[in-house]
């Protein structure tokens, strides 16, 4: 009995993951869509299988495509920030190596994070990551 209890959890957790879903703890709030992205504390973070390098100029494209203004860049080795302003709400990108083809990529929009800019953001960087 033991047994299936533990096959149906299994399976369970499965859709679950496959379907998308959210947690709330108190004022956090998390969750994942597909396994593609991670939506946490107001940034919608996603690993991409390509270099630093390459992700951080679809970035730069992106915050020119969108028409970003008063872009701050901090550029490291591991990674990096861009911030901007685009239509009155901030804009925060942070890219950080993970491994030689993979970084991840965390998007901000506005003070509390802005699922749906943040989404279409990352939307737009994967597609220039495709273009470059």
């Amino acid at each position: 009995m033991r047994k299936a209890h533990y096959r149906m959890l299994i399976i369970l957790a499965g859709v679950l993951f496959a379907t998308g879903c959210s947690l709330q703890l108190g004022d956090k709030v998390a969750g994942v869509h597909g396994g593609k992205f991670f939506y946490t504390e107001g940034n919608l973070v996603v690993n991409y299988d390509v270099s630093l390098e390459r992700t951080w100029k679809a970035c730069e494209k992106t915050m020119a495509d969108i028409q970003a203004s008063d872009i701050v860049i901090d550029r490291k080795v591991s990674g990096g920030t861009l911030k901007a302003v685009l239509k009155g709400e901030d804009i925060r990108i942070s890219l950080q190596y993970v491994e030689k083809e993979l970084t991840r990529v965390s998007v901000r929009v506005g003070l509390t994070g802005n699922s749906i800019a943040s989404e279409m953001i990352q939307t737009k960087i994967k597609e220039n990551l495709i273009n470059l």
